[in-house]
Parts: structure tokens; sequence; C-alpha cells
């Protein structure tokens, strides 16, 4: 019996014994709980900026152990991003219109966004249309976004110094005389007013475009981004063409400015001006602005278009287009 108990108190020491070790061990070593997998630890991971509007299954990977959910987890890209293999550019098109051999006219409103009767007039045209919204505009980004939904293209209007020092260009211009960080810090901020859109196009800006380190730096960070620049032509000056080569940015320029005069008669003159250019190049890249004249001009002409032998495009088409070609039509002055 005395063995007995003897054999048990020396178990009872073992059992203790390792049971103390493992407790250092715990001290020493502290357990690694498992990351949760959800989506807000996905997106507390991606420290730099997403390329996609889908966490890479390495990225998820990373931030959940070795679990790799069947499905990843969507996330909204940052603006302007390089999405996947496509730039930004690319990936937010409106999908492509088959022309069928037929001369293509982009349509742009740009200024969109302060006037929101006329904006939303604007969005229920019939499209594809390319809606440019101003930076400053209030409630931008669902503004934006309601043009998106109705199947338009969108662009950044962005506020540009004039030659005319007594005009104002708006919040946050992009001015000639600013230094690099300052210049390099409105970009940004114009850039980051909403998402999904193609690239860019200028309000005024026939100083700011007529610039060369001005427009050096707003090209590079275009580039950077996979961004396409619009040219409004406000100035014969621009050295949009010459930059887009040097930075090998996406590129179009307007051919026409619909409504110099608002009256709704006026802007039918303008639009009989570009079905002229798309017959004789066949393509046109038409500006207007959210004025009643041009909007009721645009209403009774936009559903006629195809029946009078042309097709509406997106701008990022005329893009395309212009990749693939030499050149582009010189635009009407004034």
């Amino acid at each position: 019996m005395a063995v007995l108990r003897r054999e048990l108190l020396m178990a009872a020491v073992v059992v203790a014994t390792a049971a103390l070790g493992a407790a250092a061990l715990w001290v020493v070593k502290p357990h690694r709980v498992p990351a949760p997998t959800t989506a807000a630890s996905f997106q507390a991971d991606a420290a730099e900026p997403v390329r996609s509007d889908t966490l890479p299954a390495s990225k998820i990977a990373a931030a959940a152990g070795t679990f790799i959910p069947a499905d990843p987890v969507p996330i909204a890209a940052p603006p302007g991003a390089v999405t996947g293999d496509a730039p930004a550019w690319l990936h937010n098109a409106v999908a492509s219109v088959d022309a069928g051999g037929r001369p293509m006219i982009a349509v742009v409103i740009d200024d969109l966004g302060l006037d929101r009767r006329n904006t939303e007039r604007v969005i229920r045209l019939p499209g594809p249309l390319t809606l440019s919204f101003m930076t400053y505009a209030d409630d931008v980004a669902e503004q934006a976004r309601e043009g998106r939904r109705h199947g338009h293209e969108l662009l950044v209007h962005v506020p540009m110094q004039p030659d005319a020092d007594g005009l104002d260009a708006g919040f946050n211009v992009l001015r000639t005389d600013l230094p690099p960080a300052e210049l390099a810090r409105r970009i940004d901020w114009a850039l980051s007013r909403f998402d999904g859109y193609v690239g860019i196009n200028n309000h005024m800006g026939s100083r700011f475009t007529a610039s060369d380190s001005g427009m050096a730096a707003l090209f590079a960070e275009l580039h950077r981004r996979g961004l396409l620049f619009l040219d409004s032509r406000t100035t014969v000056a621009t050295l949009g063409d010459a930059m887009a080569a040097r930075y090998d940015v996406p590129f179009a320029r307007r051919n026409v400015f619909l409504d110099n005069e608002t009256a709704s008669a006026a802007v039918d003159v303008a639009l009989a001006k570009v079905e002229a250019d798309a017959r004789r190049t066949g393509f046109a890249v038409a500006i207007g602005h959210p004025h009643d004249g041009t909007v009721a001009a645009l209403a009774g002409w936009l559903p006629t278009l195809r029946e009078r032998g042309f097709v509406l495009v997106p701008v990022s088409q005329i893009v395309r287009r212009n990749l693939a070609a030499a050149g582009q039509t010189a635009s009407n002055w004034p």
C-alpha cells in the first residue's frame, strides 16, 4: 500500500511539472490568435494603394493566415488607381459602341454639379454622354455616381488658371505660380473628389495649359494614375498635345464648343458644325455646358443621330481611335 501511495505521489509531481512547463512556454511565447476573416481585416491590411477592385488572394492570405475564401472580398479602388492590368481610363470606360463605319460623335457636358436641376436634366439625356463634374460641387461624388448609373462616362472638370487675371476659375485652381508641393496637393485633391472616372478636362486654363512646368507636373500624375486628358482647348497655345506625347497620356481634344451662345437656336448651329467635322474626319468631340438652351437642343438632337448616319460614343472611344491613328482634326476657332 505504501508503494502504491509513493507511485501516485510521483505521478502527481510529473503532471504538475509538465503543467508548469507549459505555462512557462505560454508566457515566453504568447499564443497567436488567427486574425478574423472579415472584410474589415482585409481592408486594414491594405496599407499600399489597392490596384484592383478586389483584393488579390495573396493579400487575403497575408491578412488571415493561410485561409483563402472562395470569392475575393470586394473593396473600392482608390480614385485614379490602376486596376489589374488595365489603366484606370480603360477600367472605368463605358463599353465601346459598334460604330459600323459611321462617323463617331462624343458629347461632353462639363461644369456639372453646380446647377443641380440642370445636372439632373443632363444625366437623363440619352447616352452615352461624357459627364465632367466640377471638383468643388456639393455632393459631387453622389452626383457622379448617379451619372454613371445612367450609363454615362465620367470626367473630372479641373479648374485651371485663365489668362485674364480678373476671371475666377474656382476653388483650388491649378496655377502656374504655385510652389510644387502646393500644386501637387491641389492635383491630388481634384483627383480624389469622386471615383469611376476615365480622366480629366480643363475648366478655363488658358494660362495653365500653356505652362510647361505646370502641365508637366499634371501630366506626370495623370500618367502615374493611368488617366486620360481631354483638352478643352481654351487657348491655341495649349501644350496638351505635346505633354500627352511626352508623358504617354491618352489624349483627345475638343473640336466644337456648343454654347458660346446659349440660346437653343445657336446650339443647333454648333451641332451642325459637329456633324460636319464628324463627316469629314470620321469623328468629333463637342463640349457643352448645362444651360437650358444646350439641354433643350440636345434633347431634340440626340435621338436623331442614328437616323442621320452618326453614332454617339463616350470620349474614351475617341481616345482609343486616336491611339490607333496618326492624328486628330484641328479645333474650330473661335
